[in-house]
Formats: structure tokens, sequence, C-alpha cells
């Protein structure tokens, strides 16, 4: 039975076409054919049928052989190409082998044909099936690419022997904060800290079975523990090992504030009973000592004993009242109250307190949200604080008290055991000082825990801000690093209630000015409500995102501008820095310098202690208003910082 056969035959010849077809007759097949002479017929008979093989003769009056092999690789298609011809040289046969052609025959000698297109034909069936099978083979491989980038974990391949990373998922890119590059050239000693290196290819390379806990450095420095699931792979023809990634390190926080938690409350009741037993104790000596006092007179020798007994329980009253102050058990009065009230009611006296080498520096929001709480215990709680910096900060330093309304979400309240989501009024304690260790934090709340020498101290001062700050519904959370100081944040629940004891209402005044102000402010927001402060009062107000904007409002403004309403933290360039670059331009121009709570001390010190005029975020249209006319009233023009 004849093998079906559809072929393509580029011939000008119509008797040498018909002898070629006649040929592969003889050879066993049943071809259907056509024949073309020219490209235009070539593209189309390409386009109608699907050949089985192209036979060409090497030259035509318009069309050769090479044009006809090249319309055949510009359809992309993989189909045999044989040359017949009549005579061709060696040279010219080798360049059609070259250029793709599959074998090629003289016109003499066509008893080789049907072998020829035997052997085409398996050849091509073999070609075939190796593109299927690569086509199948690269498919595959993408859908497993793109699952494994697809997968939300980090995951990456590690080289067994060498430990480095072959390849890394965008979940990895994206959690440790680096590119795929930097991924290529590193290997798992460079994401670990030093102290977990030693050892390191016998801990990773453990037995498959087991999840592991490793310590990770993402870029930005910062340390992660994460627990991994180990798969021993082959990666392009090497040992290698594929590892899922589980970052737990906030599980692990909430694991060791659950624990801490759990101890404090534990150290909370026991606190509290010795509290209670001891002052029934207590409650005997100081009853019988006052009964003594009462029949003994003036001068007499037992009375000046008595008085020292006296004294001494008196002092021991005091550690059982912070005591159950800790543990949430003391008689208080909560009323409603503005913290803000009460830290300015407090300003002097956490002057003298702090000595002269702290500075004190209070950032109060405007309006605050009200608390309710003992008036007495917070004074005690601020003033715990204060003491607590200042012996922090031996040889000077800054101590920052900041107040603001803060609303804390779902995901905050997670993060933090023991907090509740909703609205509280934070403040917050910043020094200067030494900072403390991950093994002092674990203790500071504790009572009778000190690190200061023998009787410098009871112990007792942090864990009455704890105490008193539960029994008011609220948490206190620390933030410090040895050498870098310390940050104490006090939430408190806000409630909508009238202060119970109202102050008298100042009323509000107002400066209005038809001068020109040069607004600079990054914060959009911040920059909003400025200018329409400024504009509300009068004054016409150039606004600017950054320095640059600034400038070139400079350069543009024909007039004078008055004055330069500046952040003094910016990108790029400081409100200093361009202050600077504007006295050239604008000579006659006043500076006034906006301020909020940073973190780099340096710098607010230098604002602090330059001739600079400073408002201090978070503004209110009073005190902008009335800070703005000051400076604009003021005599000479100020100068900035540094100039």
């Amino acid at each position: 039975m004849s093998t079906p056969l559809n072929v393509l035959v580029a011939e000008d010849s119509e008797a040498d076409a018909a002898l070629l077809v006649r040929r592969l007759q003889r050879s066993g097949y049943d071809p259907f054919w056509e024949r073309v002479e020219d490209p235009g017929t070539m593209r189309a008979a390409l386009s109608r049928v699907s050949w089985d093989i192209v036979i060409s003769d090497s030259s035509m009056p318009h069309f050769s052989a090479p044009a006809a092999l090249a319309i055949l690789r510009e359809a992309g298609l993989d189909i045999p190409f044989v040359i017949v011809s009549g005579t061709i040289g060696e040279e010219a046969a080798v360049a059609a082998m070259r250029a793709g052609a599959s074998d090629f025959l003289l016109k003499d000698n066509l008893a080789r044909l049907g072998p020829v297109v035997e052997r085409e034909l398996r050849e091509s069936k073999i070609r075939s099936r190796r593109r299927k099978a690569e086509d199948e083979l690269r498919s595959s491989e993408a859908r497993y690419r793109n699952l494994f980038e697809s997968i939300p974990l980090p995951m990456w391949v590690f080289d067994a022997e060498t430990l480095r990373f072959l390849a890394v998922n965008e979940a990895a890119l994206g959690h440790y904060g680096y590119s795929r590059a930097e991924f290529a050239e590193m290997t798992l000693a460079d994401i670990r800290p030093a102290e977990d290196k030693p050892g390191l290819p016998e801990m990773v390379l453990g037995p498959v079975d087991e999840k592991q806990t490793w310590r990770h450095v993402r870029k930005d420095g910062s340390v992660i523990t994460v627990e991994i699931k180990p798969r021993d792979v082959a990666f392009e023809n090497r040992r290698a090992r594929l590892a899922l990634i589980t970052d737990v390190t906030q599980r692990r926080q909430l694991e060791e504030q659950l624990r801490q938690s759990q101890k404090m409350e534990a150290v909370g009741r026991l606190a509290g009973g010795i509290a209670h037993d001891f002052n029934n104790v207590l409650s005997v000596i100081m009853s019988y000592s006052d009964l003594l006092l009462s029949d003994l007179n003036a001068g007499e020798p037992m009375r000046d004993d008595v008085e020292e007994i006296r004294k001494a329980a008196t002092r021991a009253a005091d550690l059982t009242r912070h005591l159950l102050m800790f543990s949430r058990q003391q008689i208080i009065e909560p009323k409603v109250l503005d913290i803000n009230d009460v830290v300015a009611g407090m300003d002097k006296m956490l002057q003298r307190v702090l000595g002269a080498d702290v500075s004190l520096i209070v950032s109060q929001n405007q309006p605050l949200g009200r608390v309710r709480i003992d008036p007495g215990s917070i004074e005690r709680v601020i003033m715990n604080l204060a003491v607590n910096a200042r012996d922090a900060m031996p040889y000077g330093g800054s101590l920052t008290l900041e107040t603001e309304n803060v609303t804390l979400d779902e995901e905050y309240a997670r993060a933090h055991h023991g907090m509740v989501p909703g609205s509280y009024v934070l403040l917050t304690a910043t020094d200067t000082g030494t900072g403390m260790d991950k093994a002092t934090l674990a203790r500071i709340f504790e009572p009778f825990f000190t690190t200061k020498a023998v009787g410098k101290g009871t112990g007792l001062g942090l864990s009455t801000v704890f105490g008193i700050v539960q029994q008011g519904g609220g948490s206190v959370w620390v933030e410090s690093e040895q050498g870098k100081g310390a940050s104490f944040k006090v939430y408190l629940p806000r409630v909508d209630a009238a202060i119970d004891s109202v102050r008298p209402v100042q009323p509000l005044t107002t400066s209005r000015g038809s001068e020109t102000v040069l607004l600079v402010e990054d914060d959009d927001q911040v920059r909003v409500v400025t200018r329409g402060i400024l504009s509300k009062s009068g004054y016409r107000v150039l606004e600017a995102r950054n320095a640059g904007e600034a400038v070139l409002h400079a350069e543009a403004h024909v007039g004078a501008i008055h004055l330069l309403l500046t952040d003094v933290v910016m990108p790029q360039v400081s409100g200093p820095d361009l202050a600077r670059r504007l006295a050239t331009l604008k000579p006659g121009m006043k500076i006034l310098f906006m301020s909020g709570y940073v973190d780099d001390g340096v710098l607010r010190q230098s604002v602090v202690q330059s001739l600079v005029a400073c408002v201090q975020k978070p503004i209110t249209p009073e005190i902008l208003m009335t800070r703005v006319r000051e400076v604009l009233d003021a005599g000479d023009a100020t100068r900035s910082a540094g100039a």
C-alpha cells in the first residue's frame, strides 16, 4: 500500500516535476503535489497546505533553491528541503546545506530520491517528537516556576556544597530586601548573624525531615527568626536543597510578651499578697508606736527610740504602697483630665528633679483627648519616668515628653500582647541615656529589680508606673538599645467626657497680616493646613513642597518675601540649608522654623541652641499665627541656624 505524501515542488519545468513525482510513486509513495516557480506562488501554497517535504530545483528563471529555502524559514516551518539540480557545484551544495537544506541530488541520479525522502521524513518525525518533548519540558518548568514565584512565603534553592543561592522567589526578594542579582552573589552565610556562622554547613544540611529554626539578617540589618522546611532536590545537575521559610519573629515576640505578661501577673499577685500581709503587721507596729508616743513626754529617753520605730514603719508602709500600686490593688480616685495640663503643671518640678545638665523638651499635641485616671497617680508616673531618665543620664542629656492622640488597630494589638484596639492618649518619655540590653528590658517592671548600686534605689519606680497604668486600663511599652537611650510609651484609653476640674478657657488670640510668606513643607497635609491658616489670616502664601521649588519661587517672585516658614527636616536639603541659600536672594527675609519631634537629637539641639525662631509641631492656629506675627514684628531679621 502506498504511503500518502504531500510534496511541494519548486520547479519551472512541468516535465521535470512530473518526473520527480513518478520517481516518488515508484518508491512507494502516493504523492499529493503542487508545482511553484516563483516566491508568490510558493508563499500561497505554504499557507494552503501542510506539506511533508519540499523538493526544489537549484536554479530557475525567476526563482532559486536558496530563495525557496529562505521563504520556508521565513514561514517558521521545519520541513525537509531537498535540492535537485542538473549541475550543482560543490561550493554551492555546501552553502545550501549550511543554509538549512536537508540534501541535494543530481537530476541524472534520481534513484536516490526515494531513500533520501524516506530518511528525511524519518528524521523530521524525530525532530518533531524532540521539539514536543522540549516544549512540554519548558511548559512544565514554566508551571513550576510560576508556582515557585507565586507562593506567598519566601522560598529558595541553594547548592548543597557551596551553600550558594541558586534560585529565590519573589516573596524572598520582598521579605529580605535583596535583589535577585544580589542573591545570586550570596551564600547562606551572608544572611546569618556573625555568631551563627560557625559550623554552618553541618547545621544547615541536617536531616530533611526536621524543621529548622534559624536567625536571618535582612538587607536593612534587622534580624528575624525563621522556621525552615528543607527538601533535597536536583537543580541544574547539582545536589541542592529547597527551603520554605516562615518568618516567626512576630510570633516569637508575642510568645515572649505572653510569658512576660504571665510572669508579671504572678509577681503582681505575690507582691499584692505580701503587701496586704505586711500592712497588717505594720498596722500593729504603727498603732502601738502612736500609743507609746502619746504616753511619753518630750525629753524622755524612750521617746526618740519610739519615734525611730515610727519612721521605719512609715518607710515600710511607703514600700507596701508601691507594691499595691504594682499589683493594682491600691485605692484610687480616678478623674477625667487632660494629661497636657498635668505635664504643664509639673514643668518646674521636673526641671528641678532633672537638674541643670538634663534638658527637658515638651511636645504637646493640641487638642489632646481626655483620660480617666487618678491625678496623683499619673503625676507619680511622670515623676518616676523622669527620675529613671535622669539616673540613666549621669553625664547629662535630654528628656523629651510628648503627648498625642493615637488609634491602635487590630494589627498593632496582635503584635502587642494585652493591647486592645481603640483610641488612646499616648505619653512618651524619651531619654538620651545609657539604654538597656534585652536582659534588663525583660525585668525592668519587676518590683525591687534595679541596676543601681546598693542603697541607690528601691527598684519600685518603674513597677509603680506599670501598676498605675495597668489599673488605668492602659499599657506601657519600652524601646531601648544599649547606648541609645530609652523610650517609654504610656498608652491610656481616651474617654469622651468633660474634664472634672475645668480650667478657665483663655480667649483665642488672632494675629492678622498682609505680608508675603514662603511656606516650605514636604508633608502635603501639613502644608495644606498651614497654607489655609496663613491665607485666612490675610497673608500671601508662596507654597513649595521642597527646597528646589522654594528657590524657584524666590527667584521668580518680583516683590519682597517677608518670611520664610520652613520645616527643619526635609529630604535632600534641610530647612537651615535652604535658609542659607535664600539669604543672598532675599537678604531682608525673616525666618521661622517649624520643628516636629525627631529622633536626631543633634539636629534638635542645634535648632534649640540657635537664634532661629521656632514653632513646635503640632501647630495650632493660635500658636502659629502668634509666632509668625512675633517674628515679622521683630526689629532685626531672624538669622538661620549656622548662618
